[in-house]
């Protein structure tokens, strides 16, 4: 749907050769639809959670749906501490593909041992944002 930027989300390359496929990586994603159901709100509603950047998301899968992380929807709509990362991440010129990767890699450095969006969840948000600042430089 958007990408950073650009107003759309960029063809995304099968090179996988030097890192891990995003979908795979990702592991749970949920469909427009899907999220439109689980929040009881019109298709209209959720793409502009996108739009707003409430959301970011990939097309991944054999028909390149547009999907966003199950993690990143909660049972009132996106995760809040999510937006403000999201944010930083396009600032440094990150894609929402970028971002995705990014924030689903493990970093064994991070305070809870694993992925940034791990510990965004976990209330680390200020050093998360502070590794995404420092990546635009």
């Amino acid at each position: 749907m958007l990408g950073a930027g650009s107003g759309t989300l960029g063809p995304v390359t099968d090179d996988t050769t030097s890192e891990p496929d995003l979908e795979q990586l990702v592991g749970d994603w949920l469909t427009v639809p899907e999220i439109a159901e689980r929040l009881h709100v019109p298709l209209s509603r959720v793409r502009g959670m996108l739009a707003d950047r409430e959301l970011i998301g990939a097309r991944v899968g054999p028909n390149r749906a547009m999907k966003v992380p199950a993690r990143f929807v909660g049972a009132e709509g996106p995760l809040p501490e999510l937006r403000g990362t999201f944010t930083v991440l396009a600032d440094g010129g990150m894609s929402d593909e970028e971002s995705l990767r990014w924030l689903h890699t493990p970093d064994p450095t991070l305070p809870v041992g694993g992925s940034p969006v791990d510990a965004l969840l976990a209330g680390h948000k200020t050093e998360v944002r502070r590794r995404a600042m420092e990546l635009a430089f």
